[in-house]
């Protein structure tokens, strides 16, 4: 026989092959309980059970029916009862055989105006008005769930250079080399592997010196934020100050994470740490290396500034975002490097490898280590473990470092491409941060800035299908009309065109 012909249902009618039992048999499948089928209609009430989970969404189209043998087995009724009801549905073009598939679900009937399930709508991203008023932290996810043709949002790394072919070949190593009791939980503070390559990283490539102990491995900056914002609440630390302009991003979770914000200029030595001192803050959380959404270095004498306010009894929080993609300047030291006893130091491969991976680090002082662990117990248990031990293979052979190499050369490019397309379509203005980091920020001043909406640029843009960030996004307090824009994703091609099309849309604003 040809198991591989379609037929019109999965099997062939076996009357009587496997003979009702005297108890009620129940599935896990859609928790069907067979005894709750009227007598002598065993048959309808089970075709009717899967036609309303496919009228309602709960076996979606493409969805694989159990086996007949495997469902009659555990409702205790024989084979040809179920594959009765399969053909009963396939016969109205609900499902199809599909061979060795099995019977799928291909059609779903109208559901007769029910209203659907699911989050109140206006709980989810409306990608067809993601400039429009709503809550800000949505606001992001928006315009990432937006159809779009061109997409220069920043934060993005090429991820079209994800080294597969590497990583694929360090999990295979790894998986050879657990225990079975690797499989089990792992530290919350995570692997000991990891935290030992993520400290050799650091020292190669940021100047810091750490031990192991003093490393915990996180989601991504994003949930450091979060656990230092738990861990500092319950300190009593109240008010933080952040970078204007600075991440939406980080200003969010620190605000999910019950913390006042208290906006601090950035000009272009840095954030103001005059300013800084001069308030009621007791942390600040910075990016000093490589300022989002400036790109402006933190200079020599705010450096030392900002450590004497530390050392006071302030608390710094380092986010060293995309501090390793540089292109025109020497490397920048990191603060933890000169601090490391008032320096609560993060960051992650999001920028380097992909944000999928959703993993990071976080260097906290002694003092309150014990209490950042503690909240990462509390939170996840802990980060998998099989993915923390893939990078730590990548971090300790080389081959993170040999993808960096790669990726500066292309993010290079691409910035380059970003540059000369400014300077053709959008005569009049300033572009911020061309030497290191995956975005630049273009302000429009002067005369060129008037009666310019940077929302209204940015939804204009979307119109025309390309996707890019308002500067007021970013900011607390208001100051020029600008854009953030990304180039790593992205291919030469596009971001040429994609800043064509942001030309064209500040035109017709303009005209």
């Amino acid at each position: 026989m040809d198991r591989s012909k379609e037929s019109a249902v999965e099997g062939s009618v076996t009357a009587g092959s496997e003979a009702a039992g005297s108890e009620a048999g129940g599935s896990d499948f859609l928790q069907l309980d067979i005894g709750r089928a009227p007598a002598g209609g065993r048959t309808d009430w089970l075709a009717d059970r899967l036609r309303a989970a496919i009228a309602d969404g709960t076996l979606a189209v493409g969805s694989r029916l159990p086996a007949s043998r495997v469902l009659a087995a555990e409702l205790r009724v024989s084979r040809g009862l179920v594959t009765e009801a399969y053909q009963r549905l396939a016969e109205t073009g609900q499902v199809a055989g599909r061979g060795r598939a099995g019977t799928v679900v291909v059609a779903a009937p109208a559901t007769g105006g029910q209203p659907p399930t699911g989050p109140p709508r206006s709980a989810l991203p409306d990608p067809a008005d993601p400039f429009g008023t709503r809550e800000w932290g949505a606001r992001v996810d928006a315009l990432r769930a937006a159809p779009g043709r061109i997409d220069l949002s920043p934060g993005a790394p090429d991820l079209a250079a994800f080294p597969r072919t590497a990583w694929l070949q360090a999990e295979r190593r790894v998986l050879a080399e657990l225990t079975p009791a690797d499989f089990g939980y792992g530290n919350p503070q995570g692997t000991p592997a990891l935290r030992e390559a993520i400290v050799g990283w650091l020292a190669q490539n940021r100047g810091i010196r750490a031990d192991p102990e003093e490393v915990v491995v996180v989601a991504g900056v994003a949930q450091a934020l979060g656990l230092l914002a738990q861990v500092l609440r319950a300190e009593g630390v109240r008010n933080v100050a952040v970078e204007d302009p600075g991440s939406l991003g980080t200003r969010r979770q620190l605000e999910h994470g019950g913390m006042s914000i208290l906006p601090v200029p950035v000009d272009a030595g840095g954030i103001d740490t005059a300013a800084l001192a001069a308030g009621p803050a007791q942390a600040v959380v910075l990016t000093p290396a490589h300022q989002f959404p400036t790109g402006v270095v933190l200079d020599g004498e705010r450096r030392r500034e900002l450590l004497r306010w530390a050392a006071a009894g302030g608390v710094v929080i380092e986010d060293d975002y995309d501090a390793e993609h540089r292109y025109d300047r020497a490397p920048v030291p990191a603060l933890r490097a000169l601090l490391p006893e008032a320096v609560c130091y993060t960051g992650s491969v999001s920028k380097l490898l992909a944000p999928a991976l959703r993993l990071g680090w976080l260097l906290v002082p002694p003092r309150r280590l014990d209490a950042v662990i503690e909240a990462k117990r509390y939170a996840d248990l802990g980060n998998p473990v099989l993915a923390q031990l893939v990078l730590a293979r990548l971090m300790a052979s080389g081959e993170l470092e040999r993808h960096l190499r790669f990726v500066r050369r292309r993010h290079r490019a691409r910035r380059d491409a970003m540059l000369r397309a400014i300077a053709a379509e959008l005569p009049g203005a300033r572009v911020h941060g061309a030497a290191a980091g995956l975005h630049l920020m273009v302000t429009f001043e002067g005369a060129d800035a008037e009666g310019i909406d940077d929302t209204a640029l940015a939804a204009a843009a979307l119109d025309l299908g390309v996707k890019a960030h308002p500067l007021s996004w970013h900011r607390i307090t208001p100051g020029p009309a600008g854009l953030v824009l990304g180039y790593a994703a992205g291919s030469v091609g596009e971001i040429e065109e994609g800043v064509a099309t942001l030309g064209t849309a500040l035109r017709a604003l303009r005209g």
